[in-house]
């Protein structure tokens, strides 16, 4: 193999793309947060996100995985004025994560247990392209999805069907103990 074939523009693209996938499968995350919206049909949406957080030091790896992507941004992680000073990459637009980011890492597979919440979240954000979450069957089957991604996630909770069901339906209500 020529030294040529080593420093091609292709290869180092390749090598480049490779990085950034082996930094998100350790920095990344894919998830799905449930928020309250009352202007939605059930009162409750999805919202796909994916983020990769780091110390505002080495913020340039986030600044590459911004410009290979095309898409997304940079922010501060924490609030303003609290103790969290790190810097987050998100991408939560549909539309980027169908065409950017999903195609980026189907191209270049993460190596560890997080490929399976990849491919997950991947399902689910095709299924809300599809709409499936606008019916009351399809939004609690990708409900249930969500809250099994992450290893249950710390902030998932287990009652989640049963909170936003409750407002649905008048005899949801846990029984009295």
């Amino acid at each position: 193999m020529s030294s040529e074939n080593l420093t091609g523009a292709d290869d180092q693209q390749e090598r480049l793309d490779d990085y950034l996938a082996g930094y998100v499968d350790g920095e990344g995350s894919f998830h799905v947060a449930i928020q309250r919206n009352p202007s939605t049909r059930l009162k409750w949406q999805l919202v796909p996100e994916f983020h990769v957080s780091q110390n505002p030091e080495r913020s340039s790896t986030l600044c590459l995985l911004l410009r290979q992507l095309g898409c997304g941004r940079i922010q501060a992680n924490g609030r303003a004025g609290g103790r969290d000073k790190s810097l987050v990459y998100v991408a939560r637009k549909r539309k980027d994560l169908l065409e950017r980011v999903i195609p980026f890492f189907e191209q270049h597979p993460l190596l560890s247990e997080k490929q399976r919440e990849f491919e997950t979240f991947a399902a689910i954000v095709r299924a809300m392209e599809r709409g499936d979450h606008l019916e009351e069957d399809g939004f609690h089957r990708l409900l249930q999805e969500a809250t099994q991604m992450n290893g249950g996630g710390r902030y998932r909770r287990e009652d989640w069907s049963t909170r936003i069901l409750r407002g649905h339906t008048p005899d949801t209500d846990p029984p009295d103990s």
